[in-house]
């Protein structure tokens, strides 16, 4: 199982100093990735009367593409959008962003895509928040065609490209697309579709009953179910030795991916890049990433 950490996208700020030394001490420590969130922009509960949802008009995120284009120029960790919300965005300009993260990087990107829940972004986007089920698995099939064909000709009923195509072309031909899923629907997709999952929830359960679903869908449509990778998350907010369990029983579920999310450290609100460092500084010793310092 391969372990990586989440950017801490709402606690990170605006200074690219940070991000850098954040990246650079992340592949340090023995972590083999970094995750990050995708949001565009976000409501202003002042206007949206009863806005309960995570994030809002306050809330940094840092665009994934630029922010990895920025990344790939001074580390070797794979970088995985965890999730880019496909549906907002236009199929064509994804491909071609994908495209060069996956140049710059030399082929060390993942591209993980979900639905998203915020109709406020679909909304300032000009994309329909209603069918954006049914538009996903239409883009994705562009997608794969964009960025292993010179020219394509493509004409769905959502996405349409009459003889045109990248290029360059992608160093992965194609690119791996993994799908966010917490749904049976997205479920049922994941195993259709993609080329691996991220469950949003923890081991037990729920999990095993979800990851049956995934593999169902797999055979129903002729794929081989072992071929799926699962991306799992946990939060180092809950203490050391919780996360450390967490590592051991994503591991045990079958997980061939972890990220550990530093973001909520403190009850009083955002710390600095220094604390997320020493926060994964000391996972990392407590799992064997790194040899443990002597004392």
């Amino acid at each position: 199982m391969k372990i990586g950490v989440v950017f801490p996208q709402t606690e990170m700020g605006a200074d690219p100093g940070a991000i850098r030394a954040y990246a650079a001490a992340v592949e340090e420590l023995g972590y083999q990735h970094i995750l990050a969130f995708d949001h565009v922009l976000g409501a202003d509960p002042a206007v949206h009367k009863g806005w309960n949802k995570p994030y809002d008009v306050d809330s940094t995120f840092h665009e994934p593409f630029v922010l990895f284009g920025y990344l790939a120029g001074f580390t070797s960790l794979e970088l995985v959008t965890g999730i880019i919300i496909l549906p907002q965005r236009q199929t064509a300009l994804v491909a071609k962003q994908a495209a060069q993260v996956d140049i710059l990087t030399q082929g060390r990107f993942r591209l993980g895509v979900g639905l998203g829940w915020n109709h406020v972004e679909y909304e300032a986007l000009g994309k329909d928040f209603t069918n954006r089920g049914r538009r996903l698995a239409e883009q994705v099939q562009l997608l794969r065609q964009l960025w292993t064909q010179r020219s394509v000709t493509f004409h769905g009923e959502y996405e349409t490209v009459t003889g045109a195509g990248l290029a360059p072309l992608p160093v992965q031909r194609p690119i791996p697309i993994w799908f966010g899923a917490e749904s049976l629907p997205a479920y049922k997709r994941a195993g259709q579709l993609a080329d691996g999952w991220f469950p949003q929830m923890q081991p037990g359960p729920e999990l095993e009953e979800a990851a049956k679903v995934v593999r169902t869908a797999a055979q129903a449509a002729g794929r081989d179910p072992s071929t799926l990778g699962m991306h799992g998350r946990t939060r180092l907010n809950q203490g050391l030795d919780a996360t450390a369990e967490a590592v051991r029983l994503w591991r045990e579920a079958g997980a061939t991916d972890l990220s550990i999310d530093t973001m909520g450290l403190e009850p009083g609100g955002p710390v600095g890049v220094d604390r997320h460092i020493a926060a994964l500084a000391e996972l990392a010793d407590a799992i064997g990433l790194r040899p443990a310092q002597a004392s």
